[in-house]
């Protein structure tokens, strides 16, 4: 192709770019070679192109008319486009400047998506919609997923769902049930009820990534359990117990609260909490009795934080 060539594909694509499908990847290979653009591994860029799994992520999102949506990490725009069609607000996040450019003029022909360059992580919810209630639908890049959730799931405004993708061994830990528990699972089933929806190969996107992918959904509670300033204390002592992978629960605690063995024996059995017990067979009602008999010694006597 001549660089007259070239001009002229990027001079009529304006025109046509309503009608490009996202989901095929000569369309789309097509539509990134006209705006000089290929897939960027640092921003973890894999599109998704399985017709089905899109109709899935806005089948799982129940998406009514009324609903304000926030996607991060929009990227070509192939969900932006399907949430638009079924909602009355879209925020499509987007930081990589080109497709940024590219995001603007797929979505186009949607008066009601409004597109943000930030980081994800350093936007808020609570600026963006203030305290109106909101869903999150996206596709998450894989090397952020877990300071997402964070960010999100701790804001003064969380969404009330999150509908996302996300690696399939993550979707698995953070699903998984007391036995099998990490910091992961804890920090997410603290703030609400997550369910996988469906696995998804790893051929459903451009270019495909090694491993599989889940759509994930959760729903977050209502209510938090615990305020923000004892959310931190909270996850203080989770964090402590799983601090050392494969041993008892007592001996992480001892080593990341900097307590004596025999007190956290002590506050374990005030808590009802076997003392051999590892941090992963905990569920959220036995942490949280743990952290309040903690939390109530520890507060009503300073000297302790010394024994």
């Amino acid at each position: 192709m001549t660089d007259n060539d070239t001009q002229n594909t990027q001079d009529i694509l304006p025109s046509v770019i309503d009608m490009v499908d996202l989901t095929n990847v000569r369309e789309l290979r097509n539509l990134l070679t006209a705006h000089g653009m290929r897939p960027n591994k640092s921003f973890g860029q894999n599109f998704l192109i399985d017709r089905g799994i899109l109709n899935k992520i806005v089948q799982a999102a129940e998406i009514m008319p009324e609903d304000e949506l926030l996607e991060v990490g929009a990227g070509t725009g192939v969900l932006t486009r399907e949430l638009a069609q079924k909602a009355r607000r879209v925020v499509a996040v987007e930081i990589e400047r080109d497709m940024l450019t590219l995001l603007a003029q797929t979505t186009r022909q949607y008066p009601n998506v409004e597109l943000i360059a930030r980081n994800l992580l350093f936007l808020n919810p609570s600026e963006v919609f203030g305290e109106t209630s909101y869903k999150l639908v996206a596709n998450l890049p894989y090397y952020i997923t877990a300071p997402t959730f964070r960010h999100f799931l701790e804001n003064a405004n969380p969404p009330r769902i999150l509908v996302v993708m996300v690696q399939w061994e993550v979707a698995q830990r953070i699903v998984a049930a007391p036995g099998d528990l990490s910091l992961l699972a804890i920090s997410v089933q603290f703030y609400g009820r997550p369910q996988i929806v469906s696995r998804v190969p790893a051929q459903a996107f451009y270019p495909a990534p090694k491993v599989d992918s889940a759509i994930l959904r959760i729903d977050v509670h209502e209510q938090a359990p615990l305020t923000h300033e004892e959310r931190d204390r909270f996850f203080k002592v989770v964090q402590a117990g799983f601090s050392e992978k494969r041993k008892q629960l007592h001996n992480s605690l001892t080593h990341g609260l900097h307590h004596k063995n025999e007190l956290i024996r002590n506050w374990m059995n005030e808590a009802a909490i076997d003392t051999n017990r590892r941090a992963e067979t905990l569920n959220i009602d036995e942490w949280m009795r743990l952290w309040r008999v903690i939390d109530q010694a520890t507060r009503t006597n300073p000297t302790i934080e010394n024994q």
